[in-house]
């Protein structure tokens, strides 16, 4: 599965340790590091301007401890509690923290807690693409269009038909203008009638693609650039 890293800081007051964390983030294909910090205070400083997506934070630290610092961010990335003491685990799941690890830290540990996050990552990508939505012109009124549920697009003269998983819509557009506020990545336009969302086609031949069962024309100059693009969305899957 093709991920993007997770940009990941670490926080801890021991240089010992941030070392060690350290050198298991650059061993970790899926993780990119950031920055290293040896307080809540200085980190703190950084994290709200920047965009980080995993914090790997020592929980007993002068001048914030781990706890305080989490409370202290307004925007609060994914967090993977570090501590010697087995009696905070409870508490560190109050915070809702996606793994607690205790030290000395296994690097199996660590690549448990690591699949971890990645997993919470991809859900939330996910979860962000499935309501990203468009509002669309039909019958006097303002649609709102979840894109992920648009199945195929049809044009039909001076209006085109949204077809999506719960209705279809009539908008006054042509193909050429309403292709431009769909992702680029996500739908292709197969005939000169028909735009379809690469996620939902099922099959396809020479001459016709299928999506949930409704069989669309293909044109014969779309095959290949429809192959490049089901295989790179595939691959982005």
């Amino acid at each position: 599965m093709k991920t993007n890293k997770l940009r990941t800081i670490v926080v801890d007051d021991s240089s010992l340790q941030r070392i060690a964390v350290s050198k298991l983030i650059n061993a970790q294909p899926n993780l990119e590091l950031v920055e290293e910090y040896k307080n809540g205070m200085e980190a703190y400083k950084n994290v709200e301007k920047n965009q980080i997506d995993l914090i790997f934070l020592d929980v007993e630290m002068p001048i914030l401890n781990g706890f305080e610092f989490i409370e202290s961010l307004s925007n609060k990335p994914q967090i993977i509690l570090i501590t010697g003491k087995p009696d905070y685990a409870v508490k560190a799941f109050d915070y809702d923290v996606t793994d607690y690890l205790l030290k000395p830290i296994t690097k199996s540990r660590f690549d448990d807690a690591v699949r971890k996050a990645v997993l919470n990552s991809a859900k939330l990508t996910s979860a962000a693409a499935d309501e990203a939505h468009i509002y669309v012109n039909s019958n006097l009124k303002k649609v709102k269009v979840v894109i992920s549920s648009i199945k195929w697009i049809e044009g039909l003269g001076d209006y085109i038909k949204l077809v999506t998983d719960d209705t279809n819509i009539l908008v006054l557009s042509t193909m050429k203008a309403f292709i431009e506020k769909l992702p680029q990545d996500k739908f292709l336009r197969i005939h000169k009638s028909y735009i379809v969302n690469l996620e939902k086609v099922e099959k396809f031949s020479s001459a016709l693609v299928e999506v949930s069962g409704q069989k669309i024309p293909l044109s014969r100059y779309k095959k290949l650039q429809l192959e490049e693009a089901l295989l790179s969305t595939e691959q982005q899957n």
